[in-house]
C-alpha cells in the first residue's frame, strides 16, 4: 500500500470515527494504521474533555466509551469496506497521562500543564524543551520554561508546524 493510499484510508477512518464520537462528547485524539496483511492493526485513541464530564459521565475515557467506539466504528468500517484486505485488529484506548499533543485545540485545552516538546528546527540552539503550556495564538505555541530561580520563568515561542513531537509530561 502506498503512503498516499494509507494516508487517505487513515483520513477516512478519522472522519468516520469523529462522526461517531462527537455526539457522545468523545474526542478522537489519534488514528494509527500499522502493519500489513493479517497483522494489520488499527488503533484509535479517544478522550473525553473535562467540559463533557457530568455526574453520569465522568471525566476521561471509560471502558464503555472504548467499547462503544469499537463497536460503532468497526461496524461502519466493515460495511463500507474502508480497510482493504480481509482482516485487521481494532484497538480503542485512552491516550494515557502523557498523551500526544498535535492540534491547536490540544495546546488550548492543556494550558498550564507540563509538556515535553521536540522541534524540527532549534529555537535558541535547542530542539528539546520542557515547560508549562502558556497558550497558542495564530499557530504559535508559547511554552513557559522554568528558570534556575523560581521567580524568573521565561517563555519561548515556536510555530505549531515546527513541532516534531509533543506530549504532556506527568510528574511521577
Amino acid at each position: 500500500m502506498s503512503v498516499i493510499a494509507k494516508e487517505e484510508i487513515v483520513a477516512k477512518i478519522a472522519e468516520i470515527a469523529e462522526r461517531v464520537a462527537e455526539p457522545e462528547g468523545i474526542e478522537i485524539v489519534e488514528v494509527q494504521l500499522l502493519g500489513a496483511g493479517r497483522g494489520r492493526l488499527l488503533r484509535l485513541y479517544i478522550d473525553r474533555a473535562a467540559s463533557e464530564a457530568s455526574p453520569d459521565r465522568p471525566q476521561g475515557v471509560t471502558h464503555a466509551d472504548c467499547e462503544f467506539i469499537s463497536h460503532q466504528v468497526g461496524t461502519i468500517l466493515d460495511i463500507e469496506d474502508v480497510i482493504p484486505g480481509d482482516s485487521y485488529t481494532l484497538e480503542v484506548s485512552s491516550p494515557g497521562l502523557e498523551r500526544k499533543l498535535s492540534k491547536p485545540k490540544d495546546f488550548e485545552r492543556f494550558v498550564g500543564q507540563k509538556a515535553k516538546v521536540v522541534l524540527r528546527e532549534p529555537v535558541e540552539n535547542q530542539r528539546r524543551w520542557e515547560g508549562k503550556i502558556a497558550g497558542i495564538s495564530q499557530g504559535v505555541v508559547a511554552l513557559e520554561i522554568a528558570a534556575l530561580e523560581p521567580s524568573a520563568g521565561r517563555v519561548i515561542r515556536f510555530p505549531l508546524a515546527q513541532v516534531e513531537k509533543a506530549n504532556l509530561k506527568f510528574d511521577w
